[in-house]
């Protein structure tokens, strides 16, 4: 698969690009800047300066998935969060990227439960999520809780509602996530929570349940 991954310079799409380019996939990585450039070409991914908020067709051109760790980091959740992503979604189905994985956030559900500077953004994500989710796209929504520098363990996790605990997991495995649910078609059409957990990624997956189902 050509596989474009939006977001590539941020922390966990970092992890992904790296991961992506060390597998069977060719991977594309989409920066804002042309300063970013170097540094996903020495990821080993083909770089792609495009702007989530204008047109983004030449980034897509020739992919088959997209993986969509971009973030806005609180500064435009609407144009970046939502807009951004749904911008993008269009462009992947007018060039038939069939595929496409969002990383998206715990409590996008329920943004009340959260605190009040995150709220604004969990509903961006939300109807983000919601626009894949009615897309004809094969849409995979991860939903992963606090994110951590931690070094990854590879086990995780997943459900419709978790029951949250500590509630963390370290970017690197949710990067792993994302990687390991792109070509799983078990995965296609499915909304589910991730943390740390016990089970390796790949088999969690294999045991997502009706509940996750969109």
């Amino acid at each position: 698969m050509q596989v474009l991954v939006a977001g590539a310079h941020g922390q966990v799409g970092q992890h992904v690009t790296e991961l992506l380019s060390n597998s069977e996939h060719d991977t594309r990585g989409m920066v804002r800047d042309e300063e970013q450039v170097e540094d996903i070409e020495d990821l080993g991914a083909e770089a792609v300066v495009a702007d989530l908020t204008a047109d983004v067709t030449h980034a897509v051109q020739g992919c088959d998935a997209v993986v969509f760790a971009a973030g806005s980091s609180g500064e435009d959740v609407w144009g970046v969060d939502r807009d951004g992503a749904i911008n993008l979604m269009g462009a992947a189905e007018a060039n038939d990227a069939e595929r496409f994985v969002m990383l998206s956030a715990m409590n996008a559900d329920a943004p009340e439960e959260s605190p009040d500077e995150l709220r604004e953004y969990l509903r961006a994500k939300a109807e983000a999520d919601q626009h894949l989710r009615e897309s004809p796209l094969d849409g995979t929504v991860v939903r992963p809780g606090a994110l951590t520098n931690e070094d990854g363990t590879g086990e995780v996790r997943v459900g419709a509602d978790l029951d949250r605990g500590d509630g963390e997991i370290p970017r690197v495995d949710v990067a792993r996530t994302l990687v390991a649910a792109l070509p799983m078609e078990h995965t296609h059409g499915r909304t589910f929570e991730l943390l740390s957990g016990d089970e390796p990624i790949e088999a969690a997956l294999d045991g997502l349940d009706e509940t996750t189902r969109d």
